[in-house]
């Protein structure tokens, strides 16, 4: 019953048809940013451009719905574990760089509209390209041991003493949205540091400074209101009459898609995360 009152609480509703569902979910998850190579002119979801890491590049695979080489055969519950538990639908571990230490947080039918979104597009043949990961990073095994030490699976569970819109802004900003999988600095192994949430980071994933967004007053978001957040996921307008770039251009993409309900609950949420200093040289 708890499961059902948490998947309740935080499933968007923009609207009554699936597939419509899944790709306004998948619209806020980003899915195509990471899966598209819009640089070259890649088609949508057959396979990502490169992101570099300190521990190799990686490109999202195809998860188009082709047999061969996309995401076609697997069912619904290979793509739940994909999600739920970073491994893919032939056994082995997945890369955190598929940010799965926040999807796990997804609900059930969340993911599952989002699967039926994908489905329902043309099958793209075109093999995934191969991780250019170096030793021993390469050994997928060993991520077994960094699940064991950094990962928890598990759904979110909105706080009952958190107004719904607030719990609603968390589902979107730690699940769906995973924010922080590029606002927190990660420790040398590569995994988020949960004292410094949204605390910004000087190297990001395209190795450029991203920003604190909590409500610190010095170094964070803690002077803007509610609708300066707001009008950014909208526009990509700051309140200093600055415009966003580089990889959060593309994340304004897709939050201008969202309901104005949703980025309000978003702004709501990040007005009342703990206020952290920059996690970095200023």
């Amino acid at each position: 019953m708890l499961a059902a009152t948490a998947s309740r609480a935080v499933a968007a509703d923009p609207g009554p048809d699936l597939v419509a569902r899944g790709a306004y979910l998948a619209t806020a998850a980003g899915c195509e940013n990471c899966h598209t190579d819009k640089e070259h002119g890649g088609q949508r979801f057959a396979g990502g451009p490169a992101l570099p890491t300190p521990f190799g590049t990686f490109y999202g695979p195809n998860i188009t719905p082709d047999a061969e080489t996309g995401i076609g055969r697997w069912s619904d519950a290979q793509f739940l574990r994909a999600l739920r538990e970073g491994v893919r639908a032939d056994g082995a571990n997945l890369y955190p760089a598929f940010p799965y230490p926040s999807f796990t947080e997804i609900a059930d039918e969340d993911a599952l509209a989002i699967k039926a979104y994908l489905f329902s597009l043309p099958p793209v043949r075109q093999q995934s390209r191969d991780q250019n990961v170096s030793f021993p990073f390469s050994w997928r095994t060993l991520i077994s041991i960094w699940k064991l030490l950094f990962f928890t699976p598990g759904r979110f569970r909105p706080l009952p003493d958190r107004a719904a819109g607030s719990n609603r802004g968390a589902y979107l900003v730690t699940a769906l949205g995973h924010c922080g999988e590029c606002h927190t600095p990660r420790n040398w192994l590569g995994a988020m540091e949960p004292d410094a949430f949204l605390a910004g980071t000087p190297t990001g994933p395209d190795g450029k400074k991203v920003p604190n967004i909590t409500p610190d007053a010095k170094t964070g978001i803690g002077k803007w209101s509610e609708d300066d957040i707001v009008n950014l996921l909208k526009d990509g307008q700051t309140p200093e009459f600055d415009f966003v770039g580089g990889a959060m251009r593309a994340i304004v993409d897709d939050t201008s898609h969202l309901t104005d309900a949703d980025r309000g609950a978003i702004a709501v949420f990040l007005k009342n995360v703990p206020a952290k200093p920059f996690a970095g040289n200023e």
